[in-house]
């Protein structure tokens, strides 16, 4: 639908895939299935942390919520593009489009703020495992959570507020499968420099001050693991990072690809491509990272599927 210089957006109309129509059935059946592979593992990962007790841990708490961030990430914008690669007409309300980039941006600036607190407890672990327990007990990783999603509803509601309180009056043709930041100002008929410089230090916020504090952590614990006098001791104590560490470099790097650029760099081929892959992708690798390169989470899994299948009356 074609809109005229003086009729009001009321509707968005999805692009992305526009280019890929003879694929778009092969599309949805591999986002399809692995969208419900995504389903099944954070399902498996969350219920075997909380019915195990060895498991009550504030690593396995932090695993336990990223596992339910990505699980509602990808809700919010999987099935939509699903139902998208099977209709013709690609429409989201104005409304509607608001909404899910609000519910996006809420849980991506929450999951970058819940990674710092994940730096922050392996920080506690390595640097002062005697006190560990005190420092992380239950108050403290609630407390850490709960300032996690303070954040990303701050970060989002301003955001949102900002980008969806501009006109647009011109085009409705939105060049993404979601309603993303970049692609949803562009259709706008004009917008300040001082939102666009508003918006953009949001995103440094988001972005920014999470990775500096990780930082911090991992400077910390390195000059800590350095001083272990064996080298099996600093390898065990380095292993309980790793996992961590690699879902830091996927996220960041995909974000500051996607929100760090200046606008004249915006390509919505470019954006798309990653846009699957930290949408669709790293949902599905992340929760898995932290799980199957542990051997405790995987002791605990064999625990819950034999009670499973050989319950005790």
């Amino acid at each position: 639908m074609e809109w005229v210089n003086e009729t009001l957006v009321r509707e968005f109309v999805f692009l992305g895939f526009s280019s890929l129509a003879g694929l778009q059935q092969l599309l949805f059946a591999i986002f399809l299935l692995v969208y419900l592979f995504t389903l099944g593992t954070n399902a498996v990962i969350i219920s075997t942390i909380v019915l195990d007790r060895a498991l009550h841990t504030p690593m396995y708490f932090f695993l336990a919520v990223l596992s339910c961030f990505e699980t509602c990430y990808t809700f919010i914008i999987v099935p939509k593009m699903l139902v998208d690669l099977l209709v013709q007409k690609k429409t989201i309300s104005f409304l509607g489009c608001a909404i899910q980039m609000f519910s996006f941006l809420f849980l991506g600036c929450s999951h970058s703020f819940l990674l710092a607190a994940m730096g922050y407890d392996r920080y506690v672990a390595i640097c002062d495992p005697l006190r560990y327990t005190v420092l992380m007990g239950y108050g403290m990783c609630l407390g850490l959570v709960a300032a996690a999603c303070a954040c990303g509803f701050t970060v989002s509601l301003v955001t949102t507020s900002l980008v969806f309180h501009l006109p647009f009056h011109s085009s409705n043709r939105l060049h993404h499968f979601f309603c993303d930041i970049s692609p949803v100002l562009k259709l706008a008929s004009h917008h300040s420099r001082l939102s666009q410089l508003v918006i953009f230090m949001l995103g440094v916020f988001a972005l920014i001050i999470p990775l500096l504090l990780i930082l911090v952590s991992y400077i910390r614990i390195i000059s800590a693991i350095l001083k272990i006098p064996s080298s099996v001791g600093r390898y065990k104590a380095f292993s309980t990072c790793a996992s961590h560490l690699i879902v830091v470099t996927v996220h960041y790097g995909c974000a500051s690809f996607i929100y760090l650029r200046p606008k004249s760099n915006y390509s919505s081929s470019q954006d798309a491509l990653i846009s699957v892959s930290y949408t669709i992708l790293t949902p599905l690798f992340n929760p898995m990272i932290y799980s199957l390169r542990n051997k405790e989470f995987k002791s605990a899994l064999r625990r819950a599927m034999v009670q499973t299948s050989y319950p005790v009356n």
